[in-house]
C-alpha cells in the first residue's frame, strides 16, 4: 500500500461512482465489485453481513421495488486515517419515472486500502431530517 493510494481522494470517490453507476444499470454484481468480502451494510431496520448478503439484497431490490431507479450521491467529506477513508455523503433514490428523490439520506462509508485498491468495508444509511445544506 502506498501513501499515494492512502491520500487519493479521487480514487475513493471513483469507488462510490462505480457503485452508483452499477445502481443505475441495475447490476448487483457491479454494485458490490468495490466491496470487501467482509463488508457490512446497515440501513434502517436492516443489517447485511458480508458482500454476498449485500449483493443478494441489491439483486432482489433491483428486480423489485428499485427496478429502473437510480441513486444520487454527493460526497460531503473524505477523511483519511491509517489506511482507511471515512466518507460522508448525502444520497437519495430516484424512483423509475421520477426526477427527484422521495427523501434524502445521510450515508457513511468506511473504505480500506487493500491490494492497491480501495474497498468498502462498512456502509451506514439513515434518513436525513431535512435536506442537507452543506
Amino acid at each position: 500500500m502506498t501513501n499515494t493510494l492512502v491520500q487519493d481522494d479521487s480514487a475513493v470517490r471513483a469507488v462510490l461512482d462505480g457503485v452508483y453507476a452499477a445502481w443505475a444499470a441495475g447490476d448487483a454484481d457491479a454494485f458490490v465489485a468495490g466491496y470487501a468480502e467482509d463488508a457490512t451494510a446497515v440501513l434502517p431496520g436492516t443489517f447485511l453481513p458480508g458482500k454476498a448478503a449485500v449483493r443478494a439484497a441489491m439483486a432482489a431490490m433491483f428486480a423489485g421495488p428499485l427496478k429502473g431507479s437510480y441513486a444520487l450521491h454527493e460526497v460531503r467529506s473524505v477523511r483519511f486515517l491509517d489506511g482507511a477513508a471515512i466518507v460522508v455523503s448525502k444520497g437519495g433514490v430516484v424512483p423509475a419515472g421520477q426526477t427527484t428523490p422521495a427523501e434524502w439520506a445521510v450515508e457513511t462509508r468506511v473504505l480500506a486500502a487493500s491490494g492497491g485498491e480501495w474497498l468498502v468495508k462498512a456502509f451506514h444509511n439513515c434518513p436525513a431530517c431535512r435536506r442537507p445544506t452543506r
